[in-house]
């Protein structure tokens, strides 16, 4: 009796097509997608235009953590059940798509090579956030400024390190 194969996963079909809980959400420029301090219930990828995180201090005062471009994630603290860490707006009109913690979990679960792309973004990711914390440490406010207008440069540019903004 002849196996039946289940349909071999493809990354980018699941990562650009609405499906079981995912929603393509097409945005305009500065409608937010997510407040700090909301509950989550879904991961993002940016697939056209660019998302602008920001976050709040307790004394109100108000930071850009990165400006995202297509084919990042973001939101992705809801997998451990932790509140929006940042407010989401689009930087310009965009498209992200919206993958429900369930139907992501499931993905990472049953696809290797979906977890292991959703692995190097996030300790990709985490290599940047390292970067901006030493740049804090040890550089002047002159050269944190410098640094960050060369990044904010190169927004949006091929091969470029644009998503830090310290």
């Amino acid at each position: 009796m002849a196996r039946k194969h289940p349909a071999r996963f493809k990354i980018r079909a699941f990562l650009s097509q609405e499906g079981k809980g995912r929603t393509i959400l097409r945005l305009r420029k500065k409608q937010m997608i997510f407040a700090q301090g909301d509950a989550g219930d879904a991961v993002f990828y940016v697939l056209e235009g660019r998302v602008k995180l920001t976050v709040v201090s307790r004394q109100g005062k108000e930071a850009i953590v990165a400006i995202l471009k297509p084919g990042e994630f973001f939101g992705e603290a809801c997998l451990d059940g932790q509140p929006r860490t940042a407010t989401a707006v689009a930087w310009e009109h965009c498209c992200v798509l919206q993958i429900k913690r369930p139907s992501m979990v499931e993905a990472l679960r049953r696809e290797p090579a979906f977890a292991e792309m959703f692995m190097a973004h996030l300790l990709s990711r985490n290599v940047r956030i390292e970067a901006d914390l030493i740049d804090h440490l040890f550089n002047t406010s002159e050269r944190r400024l410098a640094r960050a207008l060369l990044l904010l440069a190169h927004v949006g540019k091929e091969g470029g390190r644009e998503k830090a903004i310290p």
